[in-house]
């Protein structure tokens, strides 16, 4: 799969596993996360075109690896364990958020990253981002520093991803500050601070700082 991509795409992507991977975050091994997948992929809904995106998932939050990753993993802070799936190849934008997320995908799929000290007076230009190719079951962790968003399908069959924040990442601020400057200007959602392309309308729409410049690049399969 990671040559086929590689050949039909024009930017390098790398593995997952790769040592470029080292200053985004980790590959989790310490935990079987796989009874999560399971259910990512049996019980919740794959849209026709778009992706979905849900903070919290009952279900999810109700199983045993939920205690795992709130005592363990995040060292006994809140979480919440909710879902994105889609069909998506754009990169769309990038947002981050303080605090680690951790991702476990139902499916293969690429994630485009960038780190927050590439930002420069609230932009980011396209070419400097990294892009991995994860198979699927492969949990790993992204540091607050990195930069992501949606991930990209790598089949028609689109993606699957679980996706594990602290407790209200993600859901709508009561307030957004006002005048927003600097940093600020980017919060669009509680603990997300959003860099959108121009071109993402869902985005552009909610008010999000147009702060990916380039050209809003495709992931070919």
């Amino acid at each position: 799969m990671l040559e086929r991509l590689n050949k039909v795409n024009d930017i390098k992507i790398y593995s997952i596993f790769d040592k470029e991977f080292e200053s985004f975050g980790r590959v989790v091994e310490d935990y079987d996360f796989s009874a999560l997948a399971a259910y990512l992929n049996a019980k919740t809904p794959m849209p026709e075109s778009g992706s979905i995106y849900l903070p919290s998932e009952a279900g999810m939050e109700s199983m045993p690896e939920f205690e795992t990753l709130q005592n363990e993993v995040y060292g006994g802070m809140p979480i919440q364990i909710g879902y994105c799936n889609g069909k998506n190849t754009l990169y769309g934008g990038l947002e981050y958020h303080k605090g680690s997320e951790i991702n476990v995908p139902g499916t293969d799929l690429c994630v485009v990253l960038g780190h927050v000290w590439q930002i420069k007076d609230n932009k980011f230009y396209v070419g400097d981002e990294t892009v991995f190719y994860v198979p699927a079951g492969t949990v790993f962790e992204m540091y607050q520093t990195t930069l992501h968003l949606t991930p990209c399908m790598v089949s028609d069959a689109g993606f699957r991803n679980i996706v594990v924040l602290p407790k209200g990442t993600n859901t709508p601020l009561e307030a957004k500050p006002a005048p927003a400057v600097g940093e600020a200007a980017l919060l669009l959602e509680k603990n997300k601070w959003v860099l959108s392309h121009p071109e993402n309308a869902s985005f552009m729409k909610k008010g999000a700082f147009p702060g990916l410049i380039g050209e809003n690049k495709e992931i070919k399969y």
